[in-house]
């Protein structure tokens, strides 16, 4: 494994971890497809579409028809609980990706002048709200190095996917957002 880029664990599957962990889109496509499925089939999806239409190039997204992306994510085993709506979130962000970046998903993280900028570029992406924005700068900065100035202001400072450096720390750390959970479901806040 490169040591200049560390393999994100979140699947179970050394290559769908390597693919996240090396291409930017991917790792966005994972974010956008990061709810209501368990995290494992999250970001196992870039790579199963990848072999589904051959790319994930955000050109080639952006400009598929979306018939036959929707037909990519359908196919079984569905790569969402809701493939339709995947889908199209799917080719907004890689739309966003073209137009705003130039079809270079890395460019988002890349061109930040700051935390505050790579903050504001991360939100203004289709699928990426708030708490997603928080935990790909915990990622960027914690395990991938990429660490512009200001980065630990915008970073959450509770536990992320961002500590997450082993299969044992991601079952660590989903125990703990399970406890989380069920202890605000507990007090009546979730």
């Amino acid at each position: 494994m490169n040591e200049a880029r560390p393999k994100l664990p979140f699947t179970g599957d050394d290559e769908a971890d390597e693919l996240i962990s090396s291409d930017a889109m991917a790792l966005l496509i994972g974010f956008v497809l990061d709810q209501q499925v368990p995290l494992q089939k999250a970001f196992s999806g870039p790579l199963e579409l990848r072999r589904r239409v051959g790319t994930l190039d955000p050109a080639a997204l952006a400009e598929m028809d979306p018939g036959r992306l929707e037909s990519a994510f359908k196919e079984r085993p569905a790569l969402h609980r809701f493939p339709a709506n995947m889908a199209r979130r799917t080719q907004a962000l890689a739309e966003a990706i073209v137009r705003d970046y130039g079809g270079d998903a890395e460019l988002v993280w890349r061109g930040a002048r700051d935390g505050h900028d790579l903050q504001r570029r991360l939100l203004s992406l289709p699928g990426i709200g708030e708490l997603k924005a928080g935990t790909i700068i915990a990622i960027l900065g914690k395990r991938l190095d990429v660490r512009p100035p200001g980065w630990e202001e915008v970073a959450p400072g509770h536990p992320t996917l961002g500590d997450v450096d082993s299969p044992d720390s991601l079952a660590a750390y989903q125990a703990g957002k399970r406890a989380r959970k069920a202890a605000l479901r507990a007090e009546g806040k979730a």
